[in-house]
């Protein structure tokens, strides 16, 4: 009997410490569904599929430079070929970018001459009237610094245009490589 009286109590003991501690969390949870109801929005309308025939020979190829609207071939100033009025320097074979100038010379007359060096490593003693690079590029000003000449060139669209560019002196760190 005693131990039944123990079981009991101890039963009404753990009733009695079973509260209703989380009964508002419970009943929140309950509640939170309740007025919540799912929208999806409906899909968008799908557009007929219509096909469409590329036709290339009518249009221009998208992968060639376009000509200006006004552009004509001869519209610039289309130098000599060298075959017609001169002999082609030696100068002439080389890329405007390849060639160094490396020095200047001065005769008794006052006259400027540069020095230009070639990937080759040749050296070319040149004066104004003498042609540079690939680009008909004819030298029209020599200074102890650099040498000043005006090429003429044809862009992608087939105008001849004119440009002027120019060879600077290499430091002395530059002319040993």
């Amino acid at each position: 009997m005693i131990r039944a009286c123990i079981a009991l109590s101890i039963c009404v003991l753990l009733w009695g410490c079973g509260t209703d501690e989380y009964e508002d969390l419970k009943q929140f949870v309950a509640d939170a569904g309740n007025n919540m109801r799912g929208r999806v929005e409906p899909l968008p309308e799908v557009k007929p599929y219509e096909p469409f025939t590329y036709d290339a020979f009518d249009l221009q190829d998208p992968f060639k430079p376009r000509k200006p609207e006004n552009a004509d071939k001869n519209a610039g100033e289309r130098p000599a070929q060298a075959s017609e009025l001169r002999r082609k320097e030696a100068l002439e074979a080389y890329p405007l970018e390849s060639l160094k100038m490396v020095g200047t010379l001065e005769d008794k007359n006052k006259k400027m001459y540069a020095l230009i060096k070639t990937p080759e490593n040749n050296l070319y003693q040149i004066r104004v009237g003498n042609y540079l690079g690939q680009n008909f590029g004819i030298v029209t000003m020599i200074t102890e610094t650099s040498v000043t000449l005006k090429e003429v060139f044809q862009d992608a669209s087939g105008v001849w245009s004119e440009r002027t560019s120019s060879l600077q002196l290499l430091d002395e760190e530059e002319s040993k490589q």
